[in-house]
């Protein structure tokens, strides 16, 4: 890339960590990343609250992730950075924004990693009761931050893995689902397409839109490509490589597979509270529900040891920033942020802790915690793309990959969320995320703008 001038996104790609991940691996991440308890869990709450007319939320979902990939795509391509959409913030909004995106980012991480390794220690513990679940999470979170500080290569080979084996077990249940609709399983009679044709949307539109901010949250953690982007060799094309599959998975893997779903298990289905367990049952699969709950501990642990890499990179280009402390900015053997990943996978740790004290009390806590910071990024990912492109364009900058359709797609990805935060608002549970969500983002930008000026009378008092 050559860069003409440097007022629109120039390269501030972070010193001193590596960039051994390969190709491949950022390829499969990309892959595998929105692909974990949302969909083999989660896609069962929203069939129940809309029937197969949840089809429609996952289009308006899946088009949304899609252009928010694309634009972060663009980006991530022009500037491979470990802060990512909060580097695009703060150059397209200012200081405050960028570091508020930043913050917002890794808190949610940081209660994202705890309640993964809570939840795959409960559904291990669901088919192999031996082991306490406070214990397996013990063992999950050792584990994991033993990767994340072994290298980035590990990190990166790990996912790899791990996608592989998600990908395999949704084509797997694809092709036998596709042998249930089409009769061809002996012994077993196809369910056919009654439930699209008989009773497409049993709630309206109703549960469409109450599906719709269930779905919403399926796709979080893709944002996760465009901070390994940083580690990455040939990021602009590995980048490129891993956005491309962003448009045929969500098709495939969520659309094919939420379709299977849908087609076979009615919306008052007692099989919706594991489908693809459901689904396997009514194959005539034996042990589906066990095959299935052990991809789906993969799935969390997988989401785990990406998390945990975001956070630990976030926060590490936060400090090099100067918007977190120092010390979190230093790296050791393999150019590894050893302080950062510590301070990302603590909070973790202590949530076992309280597993042992308060057992099952702990998860749903976390899980109500989270709320829709995800949206937030994602608009913050648009807008940034938005600005940053116009100024590229305007000062005659070149971008090694440029998002088509600008900026129309950029605008239509704005119009789809300000729908989703409607919808969100219609509904009383999403609406408190909601507001707990913004004041939550008041509070961290308040803090940051404070310390900014602390900052800067300390700079003013040197320099006098």
């Amino acid at each position: 890339m050559t860069t003409k001038s440097t007022g629109a996104i120039p390269s501030t790609h972070s010193a001193g960590l590596g960039h051994a991940m390969k190709p491949r691996q950022l390829t499969m991440m990309g892959l595998g990343s929105a692909i974990g308890a949302g969909l083999f869990l989660g896609s069962g709450a929203g069939i129940q609250a809309a029937g197969p007319a949840v089809l429609i939320s996952y289009l308006v979902a899946g088009t949304l992730i899609i252009l928010v990939m694309w634009a972060l795509g663009e980006m991530a391509a022009a500037n491979p950075n470990s802060g990512a959409f909060s580097v695009y913030a703060e150059k397209a909004m200012g200081k405050t924004a960028g570091s508020t995106v930043g913050w917002l980012w890794w808190l949610q991480l940081v209660v994202v990693i705890a309640a993964e390794a809570l939840g795959a220690a409960g559904l291990l513990f669901s088919v192999w009761p031996v082991v306490p679940v406070w214990v397996l999470a013990l063992v999950f979170m050792t584990v994991f931050t033993a990767i994340n500080l072994v290298g980035v290569r590990s990190f990166g080979e790990f996912e790899f893995w791990f996608a592989i084996l998600k990908v395999a077990a949704i084509i797997a249940f694809l092709l036998i689902g596709a042998a249930l609709l089409f009769g061809w399983l002996p012994g077993t009679a196809s369910p056919g397409l009654g439930n699209f044709t008989g009773n497409f949307a049993p709630a309206g539109w109703g549960g469409i839109a109450a599906a719709l901010f269930v779905v919403i949250f399926a796709f979080g953690g893709t944002e996760i490509v465009s901070v390994a982007a940083a580690e990455t060799q040939d990021p602009v094309h590995s980048v490129g490589r891993a956005i491309r599959t962003v448009l045929w998975r969500i098709l495939v893997f969520y659309i094919g597979s939420v379709f299977v779903i849908a087609a076979v298990l009615p919306a008052g289905s007692e099989g919706l509270k594991s489908p693809f367990a459901g689904v396997l049952d009514m194959a005539g699969i034996p042990g589906a529900g066990t095959a299935i709950t052990l991809v789906a501990v993969v799935a969390l642990l997988s989401a785990l040891n990406a998390n945990l890499y975001g956070a630990s990179r976030m926060v590490f280009s936060l400090s090099e920033r100067g918007e977190a402390p120092a010390f979190l900015s230093g790296l050791r053997g393999k150019q590894v942020p050893m302080a950062a990943v510590g301070v990302s996978v603590a909070f973790g740790f202590i949530a076992t802790v309280l597993e042992l004290l308060f057992p099952d009390r702990v998860l749903p806590a976390l899980l109500n915690l989270v709320g829709s910071t995800c949206l937030v990024v994602w608009g913050s990912a648009l807008v940034s793309q938005l600005i940053l492109r116009r100024r590229a364009d305007r000062e005659g900058t070149e971008l090694p990959l440029r998002m088509k359709g600008f900026p129309a797609l950029t605008v239509f990805g704005l119009v789809l969320l300000s729908i989703v935060f409607v919808v969100g608002f219609s509904n009383p549970e999403s609406a408190g995320q909601l507001v707990a969500t913004f004041l939550l983002i008041a509070g961290i930008a308040v803090a940051c703008r404070v310390g900014e000026k602390v900052k800067a009378s300390r700079s003013a008092g040197r320099t006098i």
